[in-house]
C-alpha cells in the first residue's frame, strides 16, 4: 500500500483537528469523562498521534498522562490503585501514554511481575474498565502495530537522531530480542481483555500519517459528540491612557536578542 501523501496528511490532519477541539467543547459542556489508552510496539507511532491529538486542544482539559516505573510503596498498593488517580473529573480528557497495561507487557515480558500477578491482572483487568465503562466514562483503547523490519529501521534512526535518541531506552532495545516474546504476551492480552465493554483497537503503524489519521477519524467516530454553540465574544474598547509610562528598559535583564544573529 502506497504512503499517504503529505497535502492529504495535512488537510485531513487540520480537519480532524478542528473536529477535537469540538469534541473537547463538548467534553467540557457535558461534563463527559474520556479516556484514551494508547498501548502497542514500541517506535509505533503512540507518541506522535498523542502530540497530533493535543497539538490545538487546552491542556486544563486534555492532559496526557505518562506514568513512570512505580515507587517502591506503588508496588504494594492495589495495581489499578496509581492509574485510578489520574482518571478523569466531569468536562476531562486523559490520554492515557501507556496504561495499566503494562502488566499485561513489558512486565509479562521482562519478569517485572510474578506469573500469579500477571493471570490476577487478566482476571481483573476487564471487571475494572467494566466498572470504568458503567460509571459513565466513555473508555477507549488503541492498539499501535508496527513491523519488526520497520521498527528496527526507526530505532536506527534515533541512533543518528540528538533529538530523538532519548527515547531508545534499554526496554526498547530488549523489544528488538525479544520480539516473539513480546507478540505472545500482546495475544494472551487481546484474548482475556478485548471485551464487548472495552475493545481493543489495532492501528497499522508502518506508514506513521496514515495511522495518525485512522485512530484520530475513528476516536471522532465511536464518540456521538456534536458542536456546541460558543457565548458571543467581543473585544472591550481599551480605555484612554491614565499617565503610566514603562519602566525604562535599561533597569531590566532583558533576553539577548539572539535572532538578530540570523539576519
Amino acid at each position: 500500500m502506497a504512503k499517504l501523501g503529505r497535502q492529504a496528511y495535512e488537510e485531513e490532519l487540520l480537519r480532524l483537528q478542528t473536529e477535537l477541539v469540538k469534541l473537547q467543547e463538548w467534553v467540557k459542556a457535558t461534563g463527559a469523562r474520556l479516556v484514551v489508552a494508547f498501548e502497542g510496539r514500541d517506535a509505533a507511532g503512540k507518541g506522535s498521534a498523542i502530540k497530533r491529538i493535543t497539538e490545538h486542544l487546552n491542556p486544563r482539559v486534555a492532559r496526557i498522562v505518562a506514568l513512570p516505573a512505580p515507587s517502591e510503596r506503588e508496588r504494594t498498593q492495589w495495581y489499578f490503585q496509581r492509574y485510578v488517580a489520574h482518571l478523569p473529573a466531569a468536562g476531562e480528557i486523559v490520554l492515557l501514554d501507556r496504561s495499566w497495561y503494562n502488566r499485561a507487557g513489558v512486565e509479562r515480558v521482562m519478569g517485572y511481575c510474578t506469573p500469579e500477578e500477571h493471570r490476577l491482572f487478566l482476571r481483573q483487568c476487564p471487571q475494572f474498565e467494566r466498572m470504568l465503562v458503567e460509571d459513565g466514562v466513555l473508555l477507549r483503547k488503541y492498539w499501535f502495530s508496527v513491523s519488526d523490519s520497520e521498527q528496527e529501521r526507526r530505532f536506527r534512526k534515533r541512533l543518528d537522531d540528538p533529538l530523538k535518541r532519548w527515547k531508545l531506552s534499554p526496554m526498547d532495545l530488549e523489544s528488538l530480542t525479544r520480539w516473539e516474546d513480546y507478540s505472545r504476551a500482546k495475544d494472551e492480552m487481546m484474548v482475556h481483555t478485548d471485551v464487548a465493554e472495552s475493545p481493543w483497537n489495532v492501528v497499522e503503524g508502518d506508514d506513521k500519517r496514515r495511522a495518525r489519521i485512522n485512530m484520530i477519524a475513528h476516536l471522532l467516530s465511536t464518540i456521538d459528540y456534536h458542536e456546541v454553540t460558543a457565548p458571543g465574544i467581543e473585544l472591550p474598547v481599551r480605555p484612554p491612557s491614565s499617565g503610566y509610562q514603562r519602566t525604562d528598559r535599561a533597569l531590566q535583564r532583558e533576553v539577548p536578542d539572539h535572532a538578530a544573529k540570523l539576519v
